[in-house]
C-alpha cells in the first residue's frame, strides 16, 4: 500500500504543477479582465489537489522510513546532520506545508469582496511563491536527495 500511495503522490505532483502553471498563466493574461467563475474553479481544483497531496504526504511521513521513523530511529540531531534524512524528515515537509498554505491564501482572495485586478495580482503572487517553493522542495532526480528516483512513477 505504501508504494502505491508513493506512486500516487509522485503522479499528483505533475497535476499540481500543471494546475499552478495554468492558474498563473490565466491570472497573468487576464489581470485587467473580470475575475470569472473559471478562475475560481482553477484555484479550487488546485487547492483540492494540494490538500489530497498533503494527506498522502502526511501518511508517508508518519508511516515511511524517511520521516517520523527516521527521527525515532536515529534521533533528531543525527537526522539534521544527514542531508538526505534532513530533506525528507524536515525540509520537504516544511516547504510543502508552506506552499500549500500559500495556495490556500491565494485561493482565499477569490472569495473576498475586492477589485478583480487585486484578486488576479494576489493570486499571481501567492501561487507564484507556492510554485517556487514546490520546485525547490521536490526531490528531483538530478538532485542528490532524488538520486535513484524517476521523473515519472513506475519507470
Amino acid at each position: 500500500m505504501y508504494n502505491g500511495l508513493l506512486h500516487l503522490h509522485s503522479t499528483l505532483r505533475w497535476v499540481i504543477l500543471i494546475l499552478l502553471l495554468v492558474a498563473l498563466f490565466r491570472h497573468f493574461s487576464d489581470r485587467d479582465k473580470p475575475f470569472t467563475a473559471s478562475h475560481n474553479k482553477t484555484g479550487l481544483f488546485l487547492m483540492i489537489a494540494c490538500d489530497v497531496m498533503l494527506l498522502l504526504g502526511l501518511y508517508q511521513w508518519f508511516s515511511g522510513s524517511l520521516g517520523l521513523n527516521a527521527i525515532k530511529d536515529f534521533g533528531f540531531g543525527e537526522v539534521m546532520k544527514t542531508p538526505m534524512l534532513r530533506f525528507y524528515a524536515v525540509e520537504h515537509l516544511a516547504g510543502m506545508l508552506i506552499a500549500i498554505i500559500l495556495v490556500h491564501v491565494g485561493r482565499s482572495y477569490a472569495k473576498r469582496n475586492v477589485a478583480d485586478s487585486v484578486k488576479h495580482k494576489r493570486s499571481l503572487l501567492y501561487f507564484g511563491l507556492a510554485l517556487l517553493i514546490i520546485l525547490i522542495s521536490i526531490p528531483w532526480p538530478f538532485r542528490e536527495v532524488g538520486m535513484g528516483r524517476h521523473w515519472f512513477p513506475g519507470m
